[in-house]
């Protein structure tokens, strides 16, 4: 049984990870943190052997650099941070290795989004990329544009393609890459309609970050393809 604990439990997108945690048969939920909750990381980490963090931008490095320090793997959801940090930290000798794996998305469909259209940028002229989310996400452009406007520009030895954002009630998340060229167009779009679809993703991601032989990683695909 892997012990987990989820920072920023009493989130929307924790209180669903710690429900996947619960129904998962190899799987225990550790503990649940988050300032709603009067309960700090400090007080479940020593019971958990990976955390999985969907806090806020300010507070998701600190959670992670306290859980390499304390040789917990960390999962982080949250984006919109800095890495400098992390590359720098290491486990204290004495206790495991803790590693580290940043997803800017755990919709498996997302990262297929983000792997087709790393693949026709190496063969379209240019690209735009929309991204479509609710009122109450943090950072603009998310990400998982950012992500894909990364290994797209990777992919065509070119630059990054510009990024619109759009904020709006009603929305999950959405993501539209536009590719043209001479007379086309090719569209690759991704919706994300509920939570859970981040669910099996999220699980893949405790159950391999141990398995990591670098550290920190970022992109869910490292553990796909």
């Amino acid at each position: 049984m892997i012990r987990v604990a989820v920072a920023g439990a009493a989130g929307r997108m924790g209180a669903t990870v710690c429900a996947a945690v619960q129904d998962a048969p190899d799987m225990q939920l550790a503990g649940r943190a988050d300032p709603q909750l009067g309960v700090t990381l400090a007080e479940v980490l020593t019971d958990a052997e990976v955390v999985v963090d969907f806090t806020r931008p300010d507070t998701a490095l600190q959670n992670a650099l306290a859980c390499v320090r304390a040789g917990v793997h960390v999962v982080i959801g949250t984006t919109g941070f800095e890495l400098e940090p992390l590359l720098a930290a290491r486990t204290p000798e004495g206790l495991p290795r803790a590693n580290v794996l940043i997803a800017p998305n755990f919709a498996i469909g997302a990262v297929l989004m983000m792997r087709f259209a790393a693949e026709a940028a190496r063969h379209m002229a240019r690209a735009e990329i929309v991204e479509f989310h609710h009122d109450g996400k943090l950072d603009a452009p998310s990400g998982t544009a950012k992500r894909t406007a990364q290994l797209m520009a990777a992919a065509s030895a070119g630059s990054e393609p510009p990024i619109h954002s759009v904020r709006l009630p009603g929305l999950v998340a959405h993501q539209d890459v536009i590719l043209g060229d001479v007379g086309q167009t090719l569209s690759i779009r991704h919706d994300t309609t509920g939570r859970e679809a981040f669910m099996p993703g999220v699980l893949l991601a405790v159950r391999r970050v141990g398995e990591l032989e670098e550290s920190p990683i970022v992109g869910l695909e490292n553990l796909l393809f």
